[in-house]
């Protein structure tokens, strides 16, 4: 048994008002015994409801704080906080939490800077390699955990659970944002009958894999680059879930370019980090791969044409161009070819 697992929640909406002057108030309270905030700097960054600050003060020797804004749009952003206190227990690199006030719904952290592995991608492999090996250990203490041994209230803390579920949920986010709306296909014509078939045998076939933990957003944006080292981040939908879900999320990564011998190398190193049989990995890493892409052309999708992102959109071809090739290399997801024709 994996612990029970709730059904996904609807999005709620909430407003949420912006004002310096009121944040800067709030911080002074916030970080009492701070030197006096100066001026803050908004950091635009991603797909997220959220909003992020750089708190600057006005003693020069003092480091920045980073403030960060939530909603209750997503379930997942009150659980930032919990979720840091998880993964810092487990030894996992994340950011200190100076204050919470979960009445205005405002985090104070730890400046982790701005150099991410986004930021890095033309680099040369022997600069991001290892940053990459980093940036797995740290993925692999989350992936260690024993999910089956969880007390249920530890359980009640996390996101949604990667169960068949969810799986489905994702699975439908892509048919509906992409195939149905961005397409203009009908979902239900005679062509995707077989894969309709192949999406309920992937989703049954991952949720019945034992799980880990797993960070849920495990791309190159949301991991930081300090000191040499990674730190991670947009970690509150951590969830029971698959390795190999978050090593898709990386290694396929449409933001960036790795060539196949990099994922190889990486999948092989993985392996040997984890004492994993390397074709074991393999074998589950095309099968997330799938899911994952799936998920994130969904995402595209409905951030560029109903959440007013629009350069969200210049992602899809080359996450439809991954799924294709992942889809071609696995029986189970060949039928899923159909969901990557360009017509």
């Amino acid at each position: 048994m994996q612990g029970s697992c709730n059904s996904p929640l609807p999005d709620t909406p909430c407003a949420f008002m912006l004002d310096e002057a009121e944040l800067l108030n709030q911080t002074r309270q916030a970080l009492a015994d701070w030197p006096a905030p100066s001026y803050l700097s908004a950091i635009i960054k991603g797909g997220s409801d959220r909003h992020f600050f750089r708190i600057h003060f006005q003693d020069p020797s003092t480091p920045c704080v980073i403030l960060m804004a939530y909603t209750l749009v997503r379930p997942d952003n009150p659980r930032f906080v919990s979720a840091t206190t998880r993964l810092s227990k487990l030894g996992v690199h994340v950011p200190k939490v100076f204050a919470h006030d979960s009445t205005n719904l405002l985090v104070w952290l730890e400046d982790l800077g701005s150099v991410d592995l986004h930021a890095l991608r033309h680099e040369p492999w022997s600069t991001r390699g290892p940053l990459y090996e980093s940036a797995l250990t740290e993925a692999a203490k989350l992936h260690a955990v024993d999910v089956s041994a969880l007390p249920q209230s530890d359980l009640n803390e996390m996101e949604l659970c990667f169960d068949e579920t969810l799986y489905e949920w994702e699975q439908n986010y892509f048919l509906s944002h992409y195939v149905r709306d961005l397409k203009n296909h009908d979902l239900n014509d005679a062509r995707y009958k077989e894969a309709r078939r192949a999406l309920l045998e992937l989703r049954t076939h991952l949720a019945a894999l034992p799980r880990g933990l797993v960070h849920r957003d495990f791309q190159s944006q949301n991991i930081l680059v300090r000191d040499g080292t990674t730190w991670l981040i947009d970690y509150q939908g951590a969830r029971p879930g698959l390795a190999e879900y978050d090593i898709a999320s990386l290694l396929l990564d449409p933001y960036v370019d790795l060539s196949e011998a990099e994922r190889e190398s990486l999948l092989r190193w993985y392996a040997n980090h984890m004492s994993k049989k390397i074709s074991v990995l393999q074998e589950n890493y095309l099968l997330c791969a799938a899911q994952r892409l799936m998920q994130a052309i969904g995402a595209y999708a409905n951030l560029s044409r109903n959440l007013g992102k629009p350069n969200f959109a210049q992602h899809i071809p080359v996450a439809l161009g991954r799924l294709r090739n992942v889809c071609q290399s696995h029986p189970m997801l060949k039928p899923l070819l159909v969901f990557t024709d360009s017509d």
